[in-house]
């Protein structure tokens, strides 16, 4: 009767390489179409996000929605690539910004003694610190397109700015914050939150 052979050191290298190689590759697929790591860089979500709170981005649900020529949420808070008149003006093409969308393919948006109005009706926004000082004037958002702004409206390079962004430009939503620890937790939306 013979002994079975045990593994050779060979034998196991190959097995942990392997197994490094296979969750390298499986880490960024998550990466790369799940989840994703961010950083605030600027004030533009205050004081939703503070200036170098980490958070994570949600993938996913913007290619679905675009696979089933549906919306992203108003309200929610999306990171995205910049549309072509920030790239025109100097903005780096592979910076990712970050603002709240505020207004969808058919809504009339504009802002009014400091507030915004959708659709003929002023936006309860409870994570505003302060009424908008600037006026914009009513437009309809066109089809395939969004607008966005952001927290800190009087200090954000957003849509009232640079107009509107296209769909295809979100790289996903931002879901939650996991560093400062002591605001460890889901990016709190309006429960006003609502569908196209």
């Amino acid at each position: 009767m013979t002994n079975p052979t045990p593994p050779s050191n060979t034998d196991q290298n190959k097995g942990f390489w392997r197994s490094l190689i296979l969750w390298a590759v499986l880490a960024l697929l998550l990466r790369w179409y799940v989840l994703e790591p961010r950083w605030i860089p600027s004030g533009s979500m205050l004081p939703t996000l503070q200036l170098q709170d980490r958070i994570l981005v949600e993938k996913v649900r913007p290619r679905v929605q675009r696979i089933q020529h549906n919306h992203l949420h108003r309200n929610d808070v999306v990171v995205f690539e910049p549309p072509e008149a920030l790239i025109a003006s100097g903005y780096d093409a592979k910076a990712a910004l970050i603002k709240r969308l505020v207004g969808l393919p058919g809504d009339v948006v504009a802002v009014e003694g400091g507030v915004l109005i959708r659709n003929g009706e002023p936006v309860n926004e409870p994570w505003l610190s302060e009424r908008m000082d600037y006026a914009m004037a009513a437009i309809t958002v066109p089809e395939d397109q969004l607008w966005v702004m952001g927290d800190n409206r009087n200090a954000s390079l957003d849509s009232h700015l640079w107009g509107t962004l296209p769909e295809q430009n979100v790289i996903g939503t931002a879901i939650w914050r996991y560093w400062p620890l002591r605001r460890f937790g889901p990016i709190r939306l309006s429960p006003t939150s609502d569908r196209g």
